[in-house]
């Protein structure tokens, strides 16, 4: 298997946005048994987080959803806020949240790198934001981790909240790609793509949101494990559910 992973994890662009950008350009299907890995095709996972969206969050404030992708969680988050910002670095995937949500007068679609100086500014207009972020921090090396946070702090201000999800898988790549139902015969289609074509994921739980957030500089106001949701590839059950991470947090000023 390991010789396998390294064969296919060769060809992923080393530049980061270009590698998400080439692989949303290549997406011909999302939602249930599409070609998005991280796409369960419903609202499940969604709402399995709005208690703690409606116990932290100001409802009177937009929400900003930090890589949107195809929008599946920004027209989620629509029903809840006056207001919902998706922001992703590839062109393709906002082409596309912008198709997909046709029609949808509160929801709106950003191209912007998270991880750019000043990317944070403006990006609600003149006021507060709430952040919503799925999956993203986990795939970021810790400078970029860092870089982001920073304009998360320009984006919440003073009453915005941030609330993330990330994958908190604790084994190797090996046990991680078996996990998701890989065997030394067969890789799912939507696994295999995103190993051949996008940056090699890591794991983000309680000891890495207290590095890139601390306490002196954050408040934690609730975290725990949750569940993150796939696309179903196989008919195992179990085997679209990764162990993840939630925290909620606020801006100390």
């Amino acid at each position: 298997m390991v010789p396998k992973l390294i064969r296919l994890s060769r060809s992923a662009p080393k530049d980061r946005p270009l590698a998400w950008d080439r692989y949303w350009a290549g997406i011909a299907a999302t939602g249930p048994r599409g070609e998005v890995l991280w796409d369960s095709g419903n609202d499940h996972e969604l709402l399995g987080y709005l208690d703690a969206l409606q116990r932290h969050l100001d409802p009177g404030l937009p929400v900003v959803d930090i890589g949107c992708g195809h929008g599946s969680f920004t027209r989620g988050l629509a029903a809840f806020f006056p207001q919902a910002i998706g922001v992703d670095v590839s062109d393709h995937a906002v082409a596309r949240a912008r198709r997909e949500s046709a029609g949808m007068e509160n929801v709106s679609y950003v191209v912007r790198d998270m991880t750019a100086p000043g990317a944070g500014h403006g990006l609600a207009g003149p006021t507060d934001a709430n952040v919503f972020i799925r999956g993203v921090l986990h795939v970021l090396e810790p400078a970029d981790q860092a870089a982001l946070v920073g304009n998360l702090r320009d984006l919440v201000g003073t009453r915005g909240t941030v609330f993330l999800a990330e994958t908190n898988f604790q084994g190797d790549p090996v046990d991680y790609v078996t996990h998701l139902g890989a065997t030394i015969r067969d890789i799912p289609a939507p696994l295999e793509r995103a190993i051949r074509e996008l940056p090699m994921p890591g794991h983000f739980g309680p000891s890495e949101c207290g590095r890139v957030m601390p306490p002196e500089a954050w408040e934690l106001l609730e975290d725990g494990p949750v569940t993150i949701e796939t696309n179903r590839m196989t008919d195992v059950a179990g085997e679209s559910l990764i162990p993840g991470y939630f925290a909620v947090l606020r801006a100390r000023h």
